[in-house]
C-alpha cells in the first residue's frame, strides 16, 4: 500500500528543491483525447502537460495545460508522458490548475515496461489543493513513463492537467512562481504624475538611450488626432531628476486620424519605429514602418519590409522591439506556427535592407498563451516581456530571459520580476534607459484613471549588463567644421562589427551603444575623406559610462599629410602587424578609386638606440609599407618612400607613451 500525501500548498519563489530535483515530463508518449484551442494553435493539447507546470501556482483555466476534448465526459481520459531518462521514483507529483480531483489512477511504466499502480480513486471528489503528492516507501522503483487518469465527468467544470514530475526524494514537491533572485522588499513604482499621465490610457513607453525623453501612446484624451478613442504618439521630456515636463502631441505626419503608436527608439534618438504602414493616401496597413528625425521634424514613416509578415490575432494586436544595432528586430505576432495566442519571433535586417522572415523564438519564451510587449535592453543580450502563460500574479506579468548565443532563439528560463513590480492586473511595456537606473512600464493599478506609465529603480538582479553611450561630432580636422559620416565600432582584436551609424552634419551628432568590457575602433568614412580609426578602450569599464568623442577626418587633397595610427610594427622589428591591414587596405582602395593619386610613405622611430640602426629600422618598415601596397596592385611608380628615422619627432622622448607617438608611419598626398 503507498502512502498518498495532500500536504500544504506553499507560494515560493521557485521549484523548491529537495536536495533531488524534479524531472518533469519531456514528451507524450499516447492520450485519450485532448481539447482544441484557437486554429493552429497547441492550446489544450496533450503536449501542454509538458514540463514544469505553467499555471500554477494560480488556479484557473488555462490554455498550456492538457484538457480532454469533452470536459463533461463519464468515461475516463488520460494521458501518457515519457521522462528524459528513468530515474529512482520515491514521489510523483501532478499538477491539476483548474478543478483538482478528477484523477482516478497513476501508473509508473518501468524500464522493462511493467505497469505499476500507485494511485487508485474509484471515488474521485472536489479536492482543495491542486498537487496531488504520491509519496512512495521507497525509491526502488525506477521508471521512465507514467500515465494519468481523470474522469471529468465526476468533478463538475473543466478539469486540466498542468505538469507531470517526478523525483527521488520524499519531501513534498512545492510549486511557486519562479522569481528573480534578491527581491527587494522595499521597491516602489512611482506614477509619472498627472503632466504624463491621465484619466484616459497611456500605454508602450519608449525611453531614449539618454533618457531624457519618453515617447508613449495615448488614448481616450481630447487632443488626440481625429478622435479622442484612436490612439496617438506623446512625448515629454524630462526637466529635472524627478520630473518630467507636460506631454505634447508630436503631431502629424506621425500622427494621423486612425490608431497610432510607437515601439522603438535608434540610440541616437533619430529614427523611431512605428506600428502601421503609412500609406500614400494616408491610411493605414498592418506591418512596421520607420521614421527619421530631420531639421524640419520627423519624415513620413516609411514600411520596414519583412518577408511573408502577417498576423492572424483576432484583434490584430502586435509589438515590437529593435536591439540597439538597428539589425535585430523582436516582434510578438500570431502566426500559423505560434504555439497560441501571440508567440515572440526574431527578424534580421539583411544586406537589402529588407527583414528576413519572423523566426519562432521556441518554447523557454513562448507558450499556448500570450507573449508580448517585448523589449531589448541595450546590451542586446537582456530581453524583458509580458506573459500570461508563465506562473504569474494577474492577468499578465513582466518577465526577464537572457540570451544565451547568437542564434535568438536559445534562451535562459523566464524569470517572473516579481509582486512589487508585477500586480493582480495586466502589466507590460517595460523599457530602460542605456544607465540601466530606472525602468519604466505601463500597469492599471493605483492610476489615475486607465493604464498609466509608472517608473521604479532598477535592482542589480535585473538589471542588463552595463552600457556605454559613445557620442560626439565627426569634424574636418583642418576646418574644424562637422562632416556628414559613418561611424562604425569594431571590436579590436577580430574586426566584428558592433554598431553602425550615420552622423548627420545638420541635425546633431553621431551616438552609438556599446557593450563595456571591451576594446574597440571607431571608424569614421566620409565621402572626399580618408576614413579615420580612433581606439576607445572600455575593457576595465564595470558601469554604464557616457563618453564624448569627436571624430577627426582630412581631406583627400594634394599636400595633404596623414598618419596611419594604426600601421604597427613590433618594437625593434620592421614586420608589418596584422592588426594594420585593415588601415594599409583603406589606403589601397583611395588609391584604386583616385587612380592618379601618388603618395609618400615616411617612416619614423623614437631615439632610443644607435642612429643608424633607427634609420635602417625606418627605411625597413617603409619598404615594407610599399611592399604591401604594391601586392594589392598599387603601381611601384605611385608610391615613394622616405626614412626619417628619430629626426622628426612629434613628441617627448622622455617616457614610453611618448616614444610610441613618433614610431609612426605617415603618407602624404603628392598627386591628385
Amino acid at each position: 500500500m503507498f502512502l498518498l500525501l495532500l500536504g500544504a500548498w506553499l507560494v515560493k519563489a521557485d521549484l523548491i528543491g529537495q536536495a533531488q530535483p524534479v524531472h518533469w515530463a519531456s514528451q507524450v508518449v499516447g492520450f485519450s483525447s485532448e481539447g482544441k484551442g484557437e486554429p493552429f494553435s497547441q492550446q489544450y493539447r496533450a503536449t501542454q502537460v509538458l514540463g514544469r507546470p505553467n499555471k500554477l501556482p494560480n488556479l484557473g483555466e488555462s490554455p498550456c495545460a492538457w484538457s480532454p476534448a469533452n470536459p463533461e465526459n463519464l468515461s475516463d481520459e488520460w494521458v501518457r508522458v515519457r521522462f528524459a531518462k528513468a530515474v529512482p521514483i520515491r514521489q510523483v507529483v501532478v499538477a491539476e490548475n483548474v478543478n483538482p480531483g478528477s484523477i482516478t489512477q497513476v501508473v509508473v511504466y518501468d524500464r522493462n515496461g511493467r505497469e505499476h499502480t500507485i494511485y487508485q480513486n474509484a471515488n474521485p471528489a472536489p479536492r482543495s489543493e491542486p498537487l496531488l503528492r504520491i509519496i512512495l516507501p521507497d525509491s526502488s522503483l525506477i521508471g521512465q513513463e507514467i500515465r494519468v487518469t481523470i474522469n471529468p465527468g465526476r468533478i463538475k467544470g473543466p478539469n486540466q492537467i498542468d505538469g507531470i514530475g517526478v523525483t527521488s526524494a520524499a519531501q513534498p514537491v512545492e510549486v511557486a512562481i519562479p522569481l528573480t533572485k534578491n527581491l527587494p522588499k522595499d521597491l516602489k513604482k512611482e506614477n509619472l504624475g498627472k503632466t504624463v499621465n491621465s484619466a484616459g490610457e497611456e500605454v508602450a513607453p519608449v525611453i531614449t538611450p539618454d533618457g531624457r525623453t519618453l515617447y508613449f501612446t495615448r488614448r481616450y484624451h481630447p487632443k488626440n488626432i481625429g478622435s479622442a478613442e484612436f490612439q496617438d504618439i506623446w512625448s515629454s521630456r524630462l526637466v529635472s531628476k524627478e520630473e518630467w515636463g507636460e506631454a505634447v502631441n508630436i503631431g502629424p505626419p506621425i500622427n494621423t486620424p486612425d490608431h497610432n503608436a510607437i515601439s522603438g527608439i535608434s540610440p541616437d534618438g533619430r529614427s523611431m519605429y512605428l506600428t502601421n504602414i503609412y500609406k500614400p493616401d494616408g491610411s493605414l496597413a498592418f506591418g512596421i514602418s520607420r521614421s527619421i528625425k530631420t531639421r524640419n521634424g520627423w519624415s513620413t514613416p516609411l514600411e520596414c519590409k519583412i518577408k511573408n509578415h502577417y498576423n492572424i490575432h483576432k484583434r490584430g494586436n502586435m509589438e515590437f522591439t529593435v536591439a540597439p544595432n538597428g539589425r535585430v528586430m523582436v516582434i510578438a505576432v500570431q502566426r500559423k506556427d505560434s504555439y497560441g495566442d501571440k508567440d515572440l519571433y526574431v527578424t534580421f535586417l539583411l544586406p537589402d535592407q529588407t527583414w528576413s522572415e519572423p523566426k519562432h523564438m521556441g518554447p523557454v519564451l513562448n507558450t499556448a498563451d500570450y507573449e508580448g510587449t517585448p523589449f531589448i535592453a541595450s546590451d542586446a543580450k537582456t530581453l524583458y516581456f509580458s506573459s500570461s502563460g508563465h506562473p504569474e500574479y494577474g492577468d499578465g506579468d513582466i518577465f526577464v530571459s537572457r540570451r544565451l548565443d547568437s542564434t535568438w532563439t536559445d534562451w535562459s528560463s523566464p524569470e517572473n520580476l516579481g509582486p512589487l513590480i508585477n500586480t493582480t492586473e495586466w502589466d507590460g511595456y517595460f523599457t530602460i534607459p542605456a544607465s540601466g537606473d530606472f525602468a519604466y512600464l505601463s500597469s492599471k493599478q493605483n492610476s489615475l484613471g486607465n493604464n498609466d506609465l509608472f517608473r521604479l529603480k532598477l535592482y542589480p538582479e535585473i538589471m542588463p549588463e552595463p552600457v556605454a553611450i559613445v557620442s560626439g561630432q565627426v569634424l574636418d580636422a583642418q576646418t574644424q567644421k562637422p562632416v556628414s559620416a559613418e561611424v562604425i565600432a569594431t571590436l579590436v582584436g577580430n574586426n566584428t562589427e558592433i554598431a553602425r551609424v550615420d552622423f548627420d552634419a545638420e541635425t546633431g551628432e553621431y551616438k552609438m551603444i556599446l557593450p563595456v568590457q571591451k576594446a574597440y575602433q571607431l571608424n569614421a568614412q566620409a565621402e572626399g575623406y580618408f576614413p579615420t580609426r580612433e581606439a576607445i578602450d572600455l575593457s576595465r569599464e564595470k558601469r554604464f559610462r557616457d563618453i564624448r568623442r569627436n571624430l577627426y577626418v582630412s581631406r583627400v587633397k594634394s599636400g595633404q599629410k596623414m598618419i596611419l595610427k594604426e600601421v604597427l610594427f613590433e618594437q625593434s622589428k620592421y614586420e608589418l602587424l596584422t592588426s594594420s591591414y585593415a588601415e594599409l587596405d583603406r589606403l589601397v582602395e583611395l588609391m584604386k578609386e583616385n587612380p592618379d593619386m601618388e603618395v609618400l610613405v615616411e617612416g619614423h622611430t623614437d631615439n632610443q638606440g644607435e642612429w643608424d640602426l633607427n634609420m635602417k629600422l625606418a627605411e625597413d618598415r617603409v619598404r615594407v609599407v610599399k611592399a604591401y601596397l604594391t601586392d594589392k596592385g598599387i603601381a611601384e611608380k605611385r608610391v615613394q618612400t622616405k626614412a626619417w628615422g628619430p629626426s622628426k619627432p612629434i613628441a617627448s622622448n622622455q617616457n614610453e607613451e611618448k616614444r610610441k607617438l613618433n614610431r609612426r608611419v605617415e603618407f602624404t598626398i603628392l598627386k591628385m
